[in-house]
């Protein structure tokens, strides 16, 4: 049997390329049949990631059965994977973000979550010595997903161990950390051919929050413009998008990179009463800048309240 590795829906750069990395190492270090799958079109950094790699897109995916053998990766939350998820056969986990609860497995199974930036730094460490017979390909994934997951090191998640780890590759790899990280940004903050539902569901989480149901999505740029000036639309599509997903609301923060700062968009009363709750600011329009906010997971989601 060929167990199926996959990360979340909306597939950024670690979701694309952690399932591509572990199933390399189930299939050629562990001898067991492993292939890489995607819950949905990977974002244009991550398709920016393949083609510079050379690394094919996985097969995407809409849901998993009762036969199927499955690694989970880049996730835990039974709400960002395949409607049939628990019925699957769930060998293994490993993950950097908080724990959700709601995965049940048949067996007992392999858990691994360290609060580390990126799922691909925990992949190096698993592997220990096979990582020196990894292709030039998977280890340039490896570097990739923890550049993209860190932004390039300004992210509050980075750790010491995670920028020691993409330097050792980079060296290893002879690639220039920054010029790297550079296109990879450029290739994300092209959303021009995107609609506004796209953009708001391409880097976007569910979470309840005082009864809330919420879709909080990201768009980290380094154009932010580009993207602001389309605010008018996007929050008039949030309606649709939060109806057709069974949400309350949709929560955008677009993340100037270089800056390093987040626009929250703001289209109405429950948006501004959760901003000022949860970031101690003062909504006077549609949009507020929130210095300093670049990571969902460490900051943005654990600061939400109402």
């Amino acid at each position: 049997m060929t167990t199926l590795v996959l990360g979340h829906k909306s597939p950024d750069t670690d979701s694309t390329g952690s399932p591509i990395i572990w199933a390399w190492y189930l299939s050629e270090v562990k001898g067991t049949p492993a292939k890489p799958v995607l819950l949905g079109e990977p974002n244009t950094e991550a398709a920016f990631v393949l083609r510079h790699w050379g690394l094919d897109k996985p097969a995407i995916i809409a849901d998993v059965t009762a036969d199927d053998s499955v690694v989970i990766v880049d996730t835990n939350n039974p709400a960002e994977l395949p409607p049939s998820i628990n019925d699957s056969k769930i060998t293994a986990i490993i993950d950097h973000h908080l724990l959700v609860g709601g995965i049940k497995t048949k067996n007992p199974i392999d858990i691994t979550i360290r609060p580390l930036a990126c799922t691909a730094t925990i992949m190096h460490d698993l592997m220990g010595d096979a990582v020196a017979r990894a292709p030039k390909a998977i280890k340039g994934a490896m570097l990739s997903c923890i550049l993209s997951d860190t932004l390039e090191f300004r992210s509050p998640t980075t750790t010491p161990h995670d920028r020691a780890v993409a330097e050792k590759l980079a060296a290893d790899l002879g690639v220039n950390i920054n010029e790297l990280a550079t296109a990879m940004f450029e290739a994300k903050s092209d959303v021009s051919a995107f609609s506004d539902a796209e953009l708001l569901r391409m880097d976007s989480k569910e979470y309840t929050v005082a009864g809330k149901e919420l879709r909080v999505s990201v768009l980290e740029t380094t154009a932010p413009k580009v993207v602001l000036d389309r605010k008018d639309s996007l929050m008039a599509s949030m309606v649709g998008v939060a109806e057709e997903d069974g949400a309350d609301q949709v929560l955008l923060f677009v993340v100037d990179i270089i800056k390093e700062e987040a626009t929250l968009l703001v289209p109405n009363d429950l948006v501004k009463q959760i901003a000022e709750a949860s970031f101690g600011c003062t909504v006077t329009g549609d949009t507020v800048v929130l210095p300093g906010i670049m990571s969902r997971k460490k900051q943005i989601i654990p600061a939400l309240k109402l």
